[in-house]
């Protein structure tokens, strides 16, 4: 527990760091959108992109590893949609309700990613990489489909089709397997040149995190925090470990679908809940106290499926 713990610390303290420097008074605040968006669109593609298109598969299960993520995705958002009369009947709006969704479903790959390069190095990186490039498209797919649904923005199916289309994490997990796949050569100052760029989208990933925490909106968290904090956190990775293991995945694949599944949202869902009738200022207090409770949840689920996984391999 106490290794796992440590391996995870680094990623929080760097999380802390940008807590601080969004509040600090010599930093330009206007600086932090133009950070997101080429996170979003240049560093975080570039990553997903290049480790996927030198990742080598060999050693990974890829149909059940497959059908495990699909799977714990298909049987979240099931739940979730059943969960709606309740939220309904408890008084949360329909935009509340599409936050409650986002922030239950989606996954911050920054987060996983660079616990994952801490825990298990490159190998770790590329199967939530992998994992990732899996789910990032029904997710995304889902969801926009949900905030079309229930939001107040009265967008319409060519905002969803733009919306899947255009989103470039998609494009760059896309982009990673087709070189994959065609065993095309990378010429290696390209390479070189993406390299460099992927290299920093981890820390600044972290930074971003820290700086996009609203803690004001998080100090006394109600029950339309606290459910998805708790569908996220402990639901989705016990539905996800549950299914590796009764897939017979094992080992360091168990450890790292947990994670995967593990980590607290993605922090784009805050602008898509804006630009799409969401609720907003929820989701940034969900994603506030997630961030904050899973330093606690990730050690606790990585040290289940530490153990699910020894179960396994004395099984076999």
């Amino acid at each position: 527990m106490i290794p796992i713990f440590e391996s995870i610390l680094p990623i929080f303290l760097i999380v802390l760091l940008g807590v601080v420097l969004r509040r600090t008074p010599f930093i330009d605040q206007s600086v932090w959108p133009g950070l997101e968006t080429l996170g979003y669109y240049l560093f975080f593609p570039f990553l997903l992109f290049l480790t996927l298109a030198k990742a080598d598969y060999s050693g990974i299960e890829l149909g059940t590893v497959a059908a495990v993520s699909l799977l714990a995705v298909a049987v979240m958002t099931v739940l979730l949609i059943a969960l709606y009369p309740l939220a309904r009947a408890s008084g949360m709006s329909d935009a509340s309700y599409t936050t409650l969704f986002q922030t239950s479903s989606r996954w911050n790959g920054f987060v996983a990613l660079a616990i994952a390069e801490k825990l298990t190095g490159d190998s770790g990186m590329v199967l939530v990489a992998l994992v990732l490039a899996l789910i990032v498209i029904p997710l995304n797919f889902i969801n926009v489909i949900m905030l079309v649904w229930y939001g107040t923005g009265g967008r319409s199916m060519a905002t969803l089709v733009k919306r899947i289309a255009g989103n470039p994490l998609i494009l760059g997990c896309v982009a990673g397997i087709a070189v994959n796949a065609l065993s095309i050569d990378i010429y290696p100052p390209l390479e070189y040149s993406v390299d460099l760029i992927a290299r920093a989208s981890l820390g600044l990933g972290m930074l971003l995190v820290g700086a996009g925490l609203k803690l004001t909106d998080a100090l006394r968290p109600g029950p339309a925090v606290l459910t998805p904090v708790a569908l996220k956190l402990i639901v989705f990775p016990i539905i996800m470990v549950g299914l590796a293991a009764g897939f017979g995945l094992g080992g360091e694949t168990v450890l790292i679908l947990g994670l995967c599944a593990a980590v607290p949202t993605a922090m784009n869902g805050y602008l898509l809940a804006r630009q799409m009738g969401g609720d907003a200022p929820l989701y940034a207090a969900v994603t506030t106290v997630q961030t904050a409770a899973s330093f606690l949840t990730i050690p606790a689920v990585m040290w289940g499926a530490g153990l699910v996984a020894a179960a396994q391999a004395a099984g076999g």
